[in-house]
Order: structure tokens, then sequence, then C-alpha cells
């Protein structure tokens, strides 16, 4: 009954989504371009599929191999691609880093798991390309918010779990990141935790999935349900306005369990009106110092003084 019921929302979930997030977005991204700074390689194929497409960004006064970011874009599974977030990349990469930022296949169109075959493609392209454009594995990172934290989460857990590997057909398994940073982002997902302001979430698992929604198919996109001690350290963040803010503290307690470095970071303002997934608005005063410390993360996990 509860599946049933969730059906007959499917194609409205998505299309409200989309039309609120488009909406938003155009706005935190007005009158904003590339930056003379960065140098930028667009539109390269990764796949067959339109929506298989990757950007390349690297600061124009470095050369040589660079530490890679890898972004995994949020939107519900259903909304989003590497053109909204090509403003926050190219900002992380000002930083230092060559930022890789992907599409992938959206739901409902096409369902799961095709969205963690596309961010294992990512990172498998980002090991057969890291000589043409100066990638330096050895220093691999990524970042994703909302449910590209979701997919993320997904990824290190094939990277780390054989078992959980065993449940997908894929080929070749990518590199693991080095330090991962998840923003706002959702990582246990059940129906009795995401109900009140989370419910949405459950038409959009109910968009993603290509079986019927129940605790037993959640569990399999569960992050939290299959970590284990290797998934690599982890900076976790939400704040004040984040309507997934709960989630934070259940994947805190998960890393927590199974003994994973990692900090848990909380950000507000005087007005308390920090928004979900704040950090893409590069011109946020806290949107600076979360980037600032997601990047702080990630080079102190490489020189191994965290």
């Amino acid at each position: 009954m509860y599946y049933r019921e969730r059906i007959e929302k499917m194609s409205l979930a998505s299309e409200k989504l989309r039309k609120e997030f488009a909406a938003n977005d155009a706005i935190r991204d007005a009158g904003l371009t590339t930056p003379e700074c960065i140098m930028r390689f667009d539109d390269i194929a990764y796949g067959d599929h339109f929506q298989q497409k990757l950007d390349v960004y690297r600061p124009k006064n470095l050369s040589g191999k660079l530490p890679v970011v890898v972004s995994v874009h949020g939107g519900g599974w259903v909304y989003g691609d590497k053109e909204l977030y090509q403003y926050y990349t190219m900002d992380i990469a000002k930083r230092g880093f060559a930022v890789v930022n992907f599409s992938y296949r959206l739901a409902p169109e096409t369902k799961y798991p095709a969205q963690l075959e596309d961010v294992n493609s990512v990172f498998l392209w980002v090991k057969a390309n890291a000589e043409k454009y100066g990638l330096d594995t050895e220093r691999l990172f990524a970042i994703g918010d909302s449910a590209g934290a979701h997919l993320l989460g997904l990824y290190c857990n094939i990277c780390t779990n054989p078992d959980y590997a065993k449940l997908y057909k894929l080929k070749e398994v990518g590199p693991l990141p080095q330090a991962v940073s998840f923003a706002c982002g959702v990582y246990s997902i059940s129906i009795e935790n995401m109900q009140g302001d989370n419910e949405r979430m459950l038409d959009l698992a109910t968009e993603l999935l290509p079986i019927e929604m129940n605790n037993q198919s959640l569990q399999m996109i569960d992050v939290t349900k299959h970590l284990t001690p290797d998934f690599p350290p982890t900076f976790v963040f939400t704040c004040t306005g984040d309507f997934m803010q709960p989630q934070a503290e259940l994947l805190q307690n998960a890393l927590r369990i199974k003994k994973v470095p990692h900090v848990l970071r909380f950000y507000a303002d005087a007005k308390g009106d920090l928004g979900h997934v704040f950090h893409i608005d590069i011109r946020s005063k806290k949107a600076i110092i979360c980037n600032d410390e997601q990047c702080n993360f990630f080079m102190k996990i490489s020189s191994g003084v965290f």
C-alpha cells in the first residue's frame, strides 16, 4: 500500500523538484562567468549516453600534475548536471586542484544503479586520463552534496566492501579517493527515518529504484549499512536550514563505529538562514569558509597531518 500510494506521485515529485531547483539555481548563478585564472576542457564523453559528459578545470598558473577533486552533483537523483555546478567546481579549482565536474544519467528516465555506474565510470576515466590532463591520482579526492553525497558514499562502499561490490555487475571498480567530503547528504534511508521534512526523499527514492520501494530494497542504497573500516577519511557538513540535517549525525555515528577518521562541521550565520547545499553559492561568506575547510581537510589527509 505504501509503495502504491507513492507511485501516483512519481512524475509529480520529479517535475516539482526540477522546477524549484532550476529557479533557485538561476538566481544563485546570475552574472557568474568563467574566471580568467581557470583553464577548462569541456564536454568530454565518458560514455555513450548524452548525459555522460564531463569537464576538467585547472588553474592556469599551475603546471604538471595537480591533486584531483571529483565532484558528484546533487539534485535528488532526478535533477542537475555539470553546467549547474561549473562555477562552484571552478571555484574549488582556484584553490590549487584539477577538478572533474560531470553529469550522470538521471532518474526516473534511467533507473538505479545507472547513477552509481556512472560515478564509477568517471573515476575509471580519471585513472585512464591522468597523464593527458595532469591529474595526480595519488592525491585523489571527491566531493558530493545531497543525492551526490549519497552516490559518492555508495561508490566508496563498492571500493572498500567486496561483499557489497558483488551486488553490482561492474567489470572494474575505479580508484578509491584518499579522502571525501559530504555536504547536506542522505546516507541512511528507511521508511521510518525519512518521515516529516525528509518524506520527499522517499518519493524521489521511488523514482530512483527499479524495484518496489521497501525497507529491504532501501537497505541496498543505505550508505551506513555497508561501511567498513577501510572507508576513506571523511569531512561531513550540514547547516542550520538543511532539511537533511539529521542525516549528518547518522553518518557520523556509523563512521565512529567503524573507526573511520572523520570531521563533522555544522555551519550557521547570525541570521540562521543557511539552506540546503549553501556551499555552492560561491558569493556567500559561509560558503567560502566551508569550501576552504573541506579543501584544507583534503590537503591535511594527503600530507598525513590529520
